[in-house]
């Protein structure tokens, strides 16, 4: 009996493990970013450039999983940051880089929770328009398990 039950354990682990590699695989794509300086009006920016994997992630179905972050001082449901990494450790409060974070538009309006989520949806690149996120992800949805 309980030899079973490590195995048990085991097998839940190893499902958990790769339900959260696929999601988390997505990340880990989008890390291969690199950044070029160029100018504005305002000054000095950094505009990004994306790997030939990233390229061909542009418009496609993808799924990512990560922590809702508040921005703006409030929550919108349907248009909410997503981080990779937890609040303390994410792009705008701790050490993450901008690849880190992406915009999510969604179909349906979701709750705010500080546990990890999951969504998928379209995914577009932006390199343009400074006053959005570098990744967006368009009609979104929340994915549950």
């Amino acid at each position: 009996m309980k030899k079973w039950g490590v195995i048990l354990v085991f097998g839940l682990m190893v499902s958990l493990y790769a339900t959260s590699a696929k999601a988390q695989g997505v990340w880990k794509s989008l890390s291969e970013v690199s950044y070029k300086i160029s100018e504005d009006q305002f000054g000095e920016l950094y505009v990004p450039v994306f790997s030939d994997n990233i390229k061909k992630l542009e418009g496609k179905e993808v799924e990512a999983d990560g922590y809702i972050i508040p921005f703006e001082g409030m929550f919108k449901p349907e248009h909410i940051i997503l981080s990779s990494l937890p609040l303390a450790e994410c792009f705008f409060c701790g050490s993450g880089g901008p690849e880190t974070v992406m915009e999510v538009m969604l179909t349906n309006p979701i709750k705010y929770t500080s546990k990890r989520v999951k969504v998928r949806g379209k995914l577009t690149l932006n390199a343009k328009d400074p006053e959005k996120l570098m990744y967006i992800l368009k009609d979104a949805k929340l994915v549950t398990e």
